[in-house]
């Protein structure tokens, strides 16, 4: 068995379909026709025995007379068809009828029905000559005989025969038909599974990751098309996500480099002809500088935006202790800012590093926004994270566009940055399977706000589920 499992593994998946459903329709059609005739071969034994034994029944009362009598069996019990008529004796001496030729061959409980209480049997036997017969055996009342009947088994094994050749014409024809509807189930069946493979055939051809349609996909293997359909969509996003992002990484850093090798130009220059001041030697050194240290930050960010999945492991988090420790860093950075922070209890699951991240880029915008003596305020109250400054706000106009790649507000063209803070505050929020939104504070700020998902109390967390990194 095992050799014909390793056999079929070999073979395509439709092969193995068309010869695993004609191996079981074979079984099916040989067992059940097994079944049927050894019923048909017991019912016709039994029938014939019980013949046997109400011919022996019928035959009793003369057979007691004669026995009773002169001791010979008359010739009025021979029976038509071949029937054995005979009276035997404990010791296995017979008594036949007068002219009967065939001879039948005892059995010791034919000899143990001739006591008077004996046993009345049914069996099958043969005579001299080999012919096949069902025999019954019946004491005959008290006389120490006892009366056995044979009925030839030929009509029966005629039958049964018969029955024999229908039995394997039978599965010859159904093994005919299995094959035929094998092929023909197994093409159907794998119908959808030939177009899954094409379709991811031509998606591997082609790299054209749309969507694919299979027809007549049900139970798992549309849920199998549906989930690949999935992927395609979310590998169809990255590649889009990454050609934005490699595009306008490329725009960001023209500017800096452009800036940069003219500022090196003039370096150079300089050293062979010394045209320039001290001071202004100072001013482009201190040019390039910053330019390198807004290089940095870009390329740092960029990094974190071009992972596609989240940062670190998901575990369960105390979210008051992520935003204190971002408030506490940020802190540092702006002693000149008073920071309102009200923190209620809530617990999520995540990476506490990115989170961290996510808080502290929304506090340093605040801050950058925020003028020196104002305050920034911080909520945590159920689970809305709420992060307002008092700045100028956001124009309505730039509001849609806030969480984009290198988007900055006709305003925030002039202050120092990469444009790519709140773009990974979008992101590691929707990596958490929350959402960000941008607004407006109560005194004219911007406010935005955080909302994870979470729970309330430590003990809940279990039940928490964690979320999936979404491309």
């Amino acid at each position: 068995m095992e050799g014909l499992w390793s056999y079929l593994r070999r073979k395509p998946l439709q092969r193995r379909v068309t010869a695993l459903t004609v191996l079981f329709v074979l079984l099916a059609i040989i067992v059940s026709n097994l079944a049927g005739y050894v019923a048909l071969r017991q019912t016709l034994y039994r029938a014939s025995q019980s013949i046997a034994l109400t011919v022996a029944d019928d035959l009793l009362p003369e057979v007691t007379a004669s026995m009773q009598g002169p001791g010979v069996l008359s010739p009025d019990v021979r029976q038509a068809g071949g029937v054995i008529v005979e009276v035997v004796d404990a010791q296995g001496r017979v008594v036949r009828v007068p002219g009967e030729t065939a001879e039948l061959v005892l059995d010791p409980q034919d000899l143990a029905s001739a006591a008077p209480d004996g046993p009345r049997t049914r069996r099958t036997g043969v005579d001299t000559q080999g012919t096949p017969y069902v025999v019954a055996a019946v004491p005959v009342g008290t006389t120490g005989y006892a009366l056995v009947v044979a009925r030839p088994l030929g009509p029966v094994l005629g039958i049964l025969a018969t029955e024999r050749l229908i039995v394997l014409l039978v599965v010859l024809g159904g093994t005919l038909g299995a094959a035929v509807a094998g092929i023909f189930v197994a093409r159907a069946a794998l119908r959808p599974v030939r177009e899954l493979t094409a379709a991811v055939q031509t998606v591997t051809d082609t790299k054209n990751f749309q969507p694919i349609t299979i027809k007549y996909a049900f139970g798992d293997l549309s849920v199998l098309a549906a989930s690949f359909n999935q992927l395609l969509r979310t590998v169809t996003r990255m590649r889009e996500r990454q050609g934005r992002l490699v595009a306008d990484a490329g725009h960001e850093l023209r500017t800096p480099l452009t800036s940069l090798t003219t500022n090196v130009d003039l370096l150079s220059s300089d050293l062979q002809k010394g045209h320039l001041s001290e001071a202004q030697r100072s001013q482009i050194l201190g040019d390039v500088r910053a330019q390198l240290g807004e290089l940095t930050d870009l390329v740092g960010d960029l990094v974190q935006l071009s992972r596609d999945d989240a940062a670190g492991a998901f575990v369960p988090l105390d979210l008051r202790d992520v935003v204190q420790a971002a408030v506490e860093r940020v802190r540092r950075r702006a002693a000149d800012r008073t920071f309102d922070v009200v923190l209620d209890e809530f617990h999520v699951v995540g990476d506490a590093a990115g989170l961290e991240r996510t808080v502290t880029n929304l506090l340093d915008n605040a801050v950058k926004w925020s003028p020196a003596g104002s305050t920034i305020r911080v909520r945590l109250e159920g689970n809305r994270l709420r992060v307002a400054d008092s700045g100028p706000g956001i124009a309505e106009a730039d509001l849609p566009y806030v969480f984009d790649r290198f988007f900055r507000g006709s305003s925030a063209r002039r202050t120092p940055g990469t444009g790519l803070g709140l773009s990974i505050v979008a992101k590691t929020v929707e990596d958490h399977g929350g959402t960000v939104t941008a607004g407006r504070s109560d005194d004219g700020g911007a406010e935005f706000t955080v909302q994870l998902p979470g729970v309330t109390h430590v003990d809940a967390i279990p039940a928490v589920l964690v979320p999936a990194a979404v491309g």
